[in-house]
């Protein structure tokens, strides 16, 4: 079963207290990196975060986008002293220049409490185990549902990939049967070509044809261009691929060795073959193996 590394997940989760929200986007790397942005004051779920997402990708680059927003507490915000005290002091401090001590009244608390760094928020997780635990539950189930919506789209244009790299494999095993049905004329081909050269030339060099000669170069010419082995190979592999799109791990990195197998084998037949019919069908192959190779890149 093949995998995409491209795919996009969301998933929110909403409780009384809290709301979670988590965005996933992936694309193709030769390994897995991951890039984590989360909310303030929660850094500590990191830890959890990176095995989960690597329990679903493999391979690719993925980006996650986790909010948290949680509801206010009023153990969540805290009265500085200090500070309030410096205000309050202030005050009194004005009052007695002013020479109106006793005249004007104070403000109350619940004015002074409005003023800049009066009432301190809490941005870290400074709650509970139990309330820390519940966070982390939440966040971890809203993770796995992206991660799930994630894995469904790449599964899905893993079996878009499936079926067009089926297609083109089928088109591979059609040109290397026409490639194996050509060759066995190549030999007797050049063996005409060379008879019909030497009864032009030796009349008029008044020269006689050794045999063993003729057999000699034609022999050596046959070894020459003997493409049998990269055939064998080449069917081989494309074997070998068919059956790698078919396991359940992931298997890019082996599609894409056999790819780079399959472009050599090609490479080396169109070498050795020196056939126009023999070329033009290793033209084509080469081809198709380029559109697998594209493909392939995004296989996880």
């Amino acid at each position: 079963m093949l995998f995409s590394m491209t795919g996009y997940g969301i998933a929110v989760c909403r409780t009384e207290e809290i709301i979670v929200s988590v965005e996933l986007k992936a694309v193709n790397n030769r390994y897995f990196k991951l890039s984590l942005r989360m909310s303030d004051g929660y850094g500590s779920l990191e830890t959890r975060i990176e095995p989960l997402i690597r329990s679903f990708v493999e391979r690719g680059s993925v980006n996650a986008n986790i909010h948290i927003r949680r509801e206010k507490k009023a153990s969540d915000y805290k009265i500085s002293v200090p500070v309030l005290s410096s205000y309050f002091e202030q005050l009194v401090e004005l009052g007695s220049q002013l020479g109106h001590v006793g005249e004007i009244p104070l403000p109350s608390l619940d004015r002074l409490v409005f003023l800049p760094g009066v009432i301190e928020i809490g941005t870290n997780m400074n709650h509970c185990d139990e309330e820390n635990e519940k966070i982390r539950n939440i966040v971890e189930k809203t993770l796995r549902e992206a991660l799930e919506a994630l894995q469904t789209m790449r599964q899905a244009e893993g079996a878009s990939m499936h079926k067009d790299l089926e297609a083109n494999i089928a088109t591979l095993y059609r040109l290397i049967e026409n490639v194996e049905q050509l060759a066995p004329r190549v030999v007797p081909l050049y063996q005409q070509k060379l008879l019909e050269r030497i009864g032009k030339v030796m009349p008029e060099q008044e020269l006689s044809l050794n045999s063993t000669d003729l057999l000699r170069e034609i022999t050596v010419y046959a070894d020459r261009c003997d493409i049998s082995e990269e055939t064998v190979r080449f069917r081989s592999h494309l074997t070998q691929f068919t059956d790698a799109m078919l396991l359940k791990e992931s298997c890019g990195r082996k599609l894409d060795f056999l790819t780079q197998e399959l472009l050599r084998e090609t490479n080396t037949m169109g070498s050795k073959a020196n056939d126009a019919d023999i070329t033009k069908n290793v033209v084509e192959m080469k081809t198709v193996i380029e559109r697998i190779r594209e493909m392939v890149q995004n296989v996880e």
